[in-house]
């Protein structure tokens, strides 16, 4: 039997950013690899969305690792010890298909090696996403043999803002802002905001995304038939 697999998010900031999930779960299902059902809206939203689904699931977040603090409180909340038939997945972080895909985003929004690079995660509570987030930020300076400053928009300090103008202190004219969120939302729309940069979009829509979330969901599966 092929584990469903249970896409997890908070969406209950924007209707905006509910239609780029929504879309995200479209475009998983469509492959056909697995049933996908989404579970998107607040806490308590969420967990009844899991709770409803029959087994085996795989609870796969739909988010970054560090980039999206609402989803990941609400992931760490996520009670599935009475679930045997339930393997979740980690979010999706420090990926080389996923870096290399945000270097290119950085080339096509105009980056150059003079430009500065924040890269732009969101923050959290947990180390772990500290940890993913600087380890996404080593990735991307070594692909673009240039120095990359993490920015977070919430929560941890330096903000985006800062950060670019610790760098502009430090002689860059022009700032590159590479995005580490999967979906648009406010966060995002604070960051068009900012004077001088230039920002690439969110990960999502990305048939890379996809491949990676499927690829999450083919390991959880080997576990739970193990």
């Amino acid at each position: 039997m092929v584990p469903t697999m249970v896409l997890v998010a908070d969406d209950s900031r924007d209707t905006h950013r509910r239609d780029a999930l929504c879309d995200l779960a479209e475009a998983v299902a469509d492959r056909g690899e697995a049933p996908v059902v989404p579970a998107f809206g607040s806490g308590p939203e969420v967990s009844e969305a899991v709770r409803a689904v029959d087994g085996p699931i795989v609870v796969v977040p739909a988010f970054l690792a560090g980039g999206d603090h609402a989803s990941a409180e609400m992931f760490a909340e996520l009670n599935l010890d009475d679930r045997v038939d339930a393997c979740p997945t980690a979010p999706l972080g420090a990926v080389p298909s996923i870096v290399a895909d945000l270097a290119h985003r950085l080339l096509r929004a105009g980056w150059t090696r003079s430009d500065g690079v924040v890269l732009a995660a969101d923050g959290g509570s947990a180390q772990e996403e500290r940890s993913e987030v600087a380890d996404v930020a080593r990735m991307l300076s070594r692909r673009l043999a240039a120095p990359v400053q993490v920015g977070y928009t919430n929560g941890w300090a330096p903000s985006v803002p800062d950060a670019v103008q610790r760098l502009r202190r430090n002689g860059h004219d022009r700032v590159s802002i590479a995005t580490w969120r999967l979906v648009e939302g406010a966060d995002y729309d604070r960051l068009r905001c900012l004077d001088g940069v230039s920002l690439t979009a969110p990960l999502w829509p990305s048939s890379l995304v996809v491949d990676t979330l499927l690829a999450q969901h083919r390991a959880a599966k080997a576990r739970l038939a193990a």
